[in-house]
């Protein structure tokens, strides 16, 4: 028997001005195996869809009214390992971080621009700490084009706490 989904409602969240990442990952948490999820938020959460992919759900979003969309996520079977630890690095033996950096307070696209500016002020070898508001996909590709290395991991209440080494990419530091 398929479970009912855990539902999050969002929207008094967003109304708070408040950022409803942490509570989406919470949830997705403490969903049962083969449970899904239904979330109500103030707009259709597309970059969602790619974050709770890589966790094995599938979306399935419809415009319920008012501007306002449900989106159910459902489980595909095909989870992509739980390890939440993302990393490019290359062995111990890193520096400590010269730089700290607390994003969590900004909106989007300013915790990426600000860390890249950041990393980019570093010299090969010296690292940078980042915290942020949630998960940084774009980031990743962006230090990977550059030709850094990092480690990163989400941290207890849904920021995401990254370590960024400085290096020369094969195309030189941009």
């Amino acid at each position: 028997m398929t479970q009912s989904p855990c539902e999050l409602d969002v929207r008094p969240i967003l109304k708070e001005g408040g950022e409803p990442f942490g509570a989406i990952m919470a949830a997705v948490a403490a969903l049962a195996p083969g449970q899904g999820l239904r979330l109500l938020a103030p707009f259709k959460p597309v970059p969602l869809f790619q974050v709770l992919a890589a966790r094995g759900f599938e979306p399935s979003a419809r415009e319920i009214g008012g501007g306002d969309w449900e989106v159910i996520f459902t489980p595909t079977g095909a989870e992509t390992p739980k390890a939440v630890m993302i990393s490019t690095a290359d062995g111990p033996g890193w520096p400590e971080p010269s730089v700290e950096l607390d994003n969590r307070d900004l909106n989007p696209p300013e915790p990426m621009v600000r860390t890249l500016e950041a990393v980019e002020a570093l010299v090969p070898g010296q690292t940078l700490a980042a915290l942020l508001p949630r998960e940084p996909l774009f980031l990743f590709e962006e230090l990977q084009n550059r030709g850094h290395k990092w480690r990163g991991d989400l941290e207890a209440d849904g920021s995401y706490r990254i370590v960024i080494r400085a290096c020369v990419g094969e195309k030189g530091r941009i």
